[in-house]
């Protein structure tokens, strides 16, 4: 069973523990130190639980530090639900106030400073892609401190024999000439064994991410394409922490520092 301390706020958690400071020695825990800082219809229930733990050898001064700790955690999973953002597309189909995919890639796009690392399975080309790529094009070009890398899919076509280096060329050709609008290009990265002709072999860049100045993090089912940002069912979350950011960069990074995955351009 459930201990009815779980269900009380921080500022209970802390009030019970300051109670608990202020007990005169030798005294039990009274159901008057509980009242104030306790619902009425829980009143009982917590005294008996604090109760339970002193007759179990803990001391008061011991009970008031672990309500102290755990309304420390409380704070903690509090900071943590506030850097979570639940991501969505399409707008239409959303019913819970979430976040729209393609608004939070250009929010990204649009702040970034110092990286940016995207990783997706396709890519859109022309206006699609200046739709999409547009700001961050201009960020690049405007400030030359800013360092982009792609992380991507080059496909073999079904049935498909051209040998795999005259794909990756076509590839940096696309990517070149009609998917980046703008003067300073990324750094591009592939999966070489996506080109494998042995299909047993082969395997796809299918995850999709977005981090940026190594602090928020876009993990989400959606490619960077006008389909999967505007009519696409996709589902996201966005998060601000710098731990977890670092984590997913450098398990990229990593993979590409480790030859799994080669540079295109």
């Amino acid at each position: 069973m459930s201990s009815p301390l779980r269900a009380l706020h921080r500022q209970a958690l802390l009030g019970l523990a300051h109670a608990l400071d202020v007990v005169p020695a030798g005294r039990a825990l009274s159901r008057a130190h509980v009242a104030p800082f306790v619902p009425p219809e829980h009143a009982d229930a917590v005294h008996d639980a604090l109760g339970a733990l002193s007759a179990d050898g803990m001391a008061l001064r011991h009970i008031a530090h672990m309500l102290r700790l755990l309304a420390e955690e409380r704070a903690s999973a509090q900071r943590l639900g506030d850097r979570l953002e639940f991501v969505w597309t399409p707008r239409e189909l959303d019913g819970v106030d979430a976040r729209d995919t393609a608004v939070v890639a250009r929010e990204l796009f649009a702040n970034a400073e110092r990286s940016v690392l995207v990783v997706t399975y396709v890519l859109d080309a022309r206006k699609k892609a200046e739709a999409i790529f547009g700001g961050l094009a201009a960020r690049m070009d405007a400030n030359p401190d800013l360092h982009v890398r792609f992380v991507l899919n080059v496909e073999r076509p079904y049935q498909d024999a051209t040998p795999a280096p005259e794909l990756v060329r076509k590839a940096a050709r696309r990517l070149r000439d009609e998917v980046w609008p703008g003067t300073r290009l990324p750094e591009f990265y592939y999966d070489p064994r996506a080109l494998d002709e042995d299909m047993t072999q082969r395997a796809s860049m299918h995850a999709k991410c977005i981090v940026v100045d190594g602090r928020r993090t876009l993990v989400t089912s959606a490619n960077l394409t006008e389909a999967a940002q505007e009519r696409n069912i996709e589902a996201g979350v966005l998060v601000e922490d710098a731990g977890f950011a670092e984590r997913v960069e450098r398990q990229f990074l990593g993979i590409v520092e480790g030859g799994v995955l080669r540079r295109l351009m």
